[in-house]
C-alpha cells in the first residue's frame, strides 16, 4: 500500500490509491486535492505577504469542484492577483492532463501581535478519545473499497457515527503523509479533513440518495497546533435537491474555524 497521498513526478503528483473517495473507484475524495491545492497556496511568495513581509496566515479559501478528481496525475499553479502590503488575493488552479479540476480563491492576512483581553464564551474543544494503540490504527469509516481515504486517516467519533445518520462529531488525523517525504503543514492537516464533514453527518441514505458537494469554504482564524482536526458537523438536506453541510472546526486547544460545503441533493438510480 502507498505511504502518501501524492507522490512527487516532476512538476507533476501522482495521486495514490488512498486518495479514492466513496462514490466512484476512479475518482478521489475532496480531502486530498484540496489540501494539495493548499499546499501550493500557502507557500506562493515563500509564503509571505510581499517578497520582504511578514509571513501570511490563510485566512479564507474557496475550493470550487469543476469536475471529479480522478486518481491520476495532478498539476498545481496559483498567482497573486490582488497584492497587497496587509492582505493579498490568491487564484490557484489544480489539473490534470485534460484541464482544471478545482479552481479556488484565497485570502491571505499579514500576521502580527496585537494585544487585547480573551474575548468571554470561546467553546471548548470536544473531549478527544483515548489516543489508539500502536499498530491497531481505527479507520475513519468504510466505503467498500480495502484501500482509499478511508484508510488513509484516522479517526475518533464523540457523537454520531459515519453509517448514523445525523449530526456528528469526529476528531480525525492523516495516518499518512499528504505529499511523500513532506511533513504536513497545519493548513494541510485541516484542508485534508474539511470535505469530510458533509460526509461524517449524512442525514440520507448511502445507498438511496446522492448528497455531493461542489465546493468547499474554509474559513480560520488560527491554525491548528498538533495533529488532531475535530470537525462538529451538521447536513441540513433540503427538499428542493440543494443542502448544506456546515462543521465547526476545533483542535485539542479549542476553535479554530469553520467549514462549509454547497450539497447536490437528489435520488439514485
Amino acid at each position: 500500500m502507498a505511504d502518501a497521498f501524492y507522490e512527487p513526478d516532476g512538476d507533476w503528483f501522482r495521486a495514490t490509491e488512498l486518495t479514492r473517495g466513496p462514490w466512484d473507484p476512479g475518482a478521489q475524495h475532496g480531502g486530498p486535492p484540496t489540501a494539495l491545492l493548499g499546499r501550493e497556496i500557502e507557500r506562493l511568495g515563500g509564503g509571505r505577504i510581499g517578497a520582504d513581509g511578514p509571513p501570511a496566515f490563510v485566512g479564507r479559501v474557496t475550493f470550487e469542484l469543476v469536475r471529479p478528481v480522478p486518481i491520476a496525475r495532478l498539476r498545481t499553479s496559483a498567482e497573486i492577483v490582488r497584492p497587497g502590503r496587509s492582505v493579498e488575493l490568491v487564484e490557484a488552479t489544480l489539473s490534470d492532463e485534460q484541464g482544471v479540476v478545482i479552481r479556488a480563491r484565497a485570502w491571505r492576512l499579514r500576521t502580527k501581535e496585537v494585544e487585547f483581553p480573551d474575548p468571554p464564551g470561546r467553546p471548548a474543544a470536544p473531549k478527544l478519545p483515548p489516543p489508539r494503540d500502536p499498530g491497531k490504527p481505527k479507520e475513519l469509516f468504510h466505503t467498500g473499497y480495502e484501500v482509499g481515504y478511508h484508510t488513509g486517516m484516522e479517526g475518533r467519533f464523540v457523537s454520531g457515527a459515519f453509517m448514523e445518520p445525523g449530526p456528528a462529531t469526529v476528531w480525525m488525523r492523516m495516518a499518512q503523509p499528504l505529499v511523500a517525504g513532506e511533513e504536513p503543514s497545519p493548513l494541510q492537516r485541516v484542508l485534508v479533513a474539511a470535505d469530510s464533514g458533509n460526509g461524517v453527518s449524512a442525514t440520507l441514505d448511502w445507498g438511496r440518495y446522492l448528497f455531493i458537494n461542489v465546493d468547499l469554504s474554509v474559513h480560520l482564524h488560527r491554525m491548528p497546533a498538533g495533529e488532531w482536526i475535530c470537525l462538529d458537523a451538521i447536513t441540513l438536506p433540503e427538499h428542493n435537491g440543494v443542502g448544506l453541510a456546515d462543521a465547526m472546526l476545533f483542535d485539542e486547544q479549542g476553535p479554530i474555524g469553520r467549514a462549509a460545503q454547497t450539497l447536490l441533493v437528489d435520488k439514485l438510480g
